[in-house]
């Protein structure tokens, strides 16, 4: 993809927008976003080289206006909790489903020439004996994975009905710097040691997830943007690692430097997907990634940069 080519990035301003527009405005492109800031935050873009547009994905003016001229789409806006989507599921199901068609339409219509998405692995296969991988069934047990599953077949559909190239990729759980306002286990747990208070565990701490750091993301993100890949194709983006939810605890209890700070274990939440982790051999194949932030290192990086830009400024405040 040449230099300069404009790229729209929906919800750009939220935790992997952060890194992700850093990452391709650093390789040159010429990046635009579209954020309506319910949980993106214009802060994390300060000093980044790119156009801000406040606007949903939702309204086909908005959507219309930020992708006209760009060559290519990155869509992350997306309602993406497993809780909330059991709450309120025609909230999730709006956001997600009717969001993500109207961002596949407005691209045919503007003639981008591709539209990378993300999806997601644990919670669209649903309760699977892992590794799962692409072949995997797809049963989620949540309206949110059933609302990124939709998400994937209406992006197989305008790859062949109207040649737009689309690329799913399915991500692990995903942690690192600007996840400040991500309700995953991580973010919790961090936010718990520094508070003094317990952490919170849902179930017995056995269930498991495939951690990944942010910027093993959005390398996954660049390289779909730029190999050349059939549209349609769906990959899973993860580290290959089953990491339980106790032992996420203790890591994080390690880096933070409070290995004796007091765990909660509460009743399993409906929705949750028991054990999950990826394989990402195909992935390897077709773009050639791989993932290169280990899981501890990873946490002690992410502590360090809640400690400092987030709890720090707070204390001070």
């Amino acid at each position: 993809m040449a230099e300069r080519t404009c790229i729209l990035v929906t919800g750009g301003a939220g935790f992997v927008g952060a890194a992700l527009v850093r990452r391709l405005a650093a390789s040159g492109y010429r990046i635009r976003v579209l954020d309506n800031f319910t949980t993106g935050d214009p802060a994390h873009l300060a000093g980044v080289d790119a156009e801000l547009i406040e606007g949903d994905i939702r309204d086909p003016r908005a959507l219309g206006a930020a992708i006209a001229g760009a060559g290519a789409v990155v869509h992350l806006a997306a309602a993406g909790s497993v809780v909330m989507s059991v709450a309120d599921p025609a909230a999730n199901f709006d956001v997600n489903v009717v969001g993500t068609f109207r961002v596949l339409d407005a691209a045919r219509r503007a003639g981008a020439g591709r539209v990378v998405l993300a999806s997601t692995g644990g919670a669209l296969i649903g309760d699977a004996a892992p590794p799962v991988d692409e072949r995997s069934l797809p049963k989620p047990i949540s309206p949110y994975g059933a609302s990124k599953l939709a998400g994937e077949g209406y992006a197989h559909a305008f790859a062949k009905a109207y040649g737009l190239r689309t690329i799913s990729l399915r991500f692990a759980n995903v942690y690192g710097p600007w996840s400040e306002r991500k309700q995953g286990a991580i973010t919790l747990f961090f936010r718990a040691i520094h508070r003094g208070e317990p952490i919170v565990i849902y179930g017995d701490g056995t269930s498991t997830r495939d951690y990944l750091h942010v910027d093993d993301i959005a390398s996954a993100l660049q390289l779909a943007l730029e190999k050349d890949v059939a549209g349609g194709t769906v990959l899973h983006i993860a580290s290959g690692t089953e990491t339980s939810v106790s032992e996420l605890a203790d890591l994080c209890r390690a880096v933070a430097g409070r290995p004796d700070h007091p765990v909660e274990y509460r009743p399993r939440r409906p929705g949750e997907v028991e054990r999950n982790f990826a394989a990402y051999d195909l992935a390897r194949q077709v773009l050639g990634y791989e993932p290169t932030i280990g899981l501890a290192d990873g946490l002690r990086r992410t502590w360090e940069w809640f400690r400092d830009e987030v709890f720090a400024p707070a204390e001070v405040s």
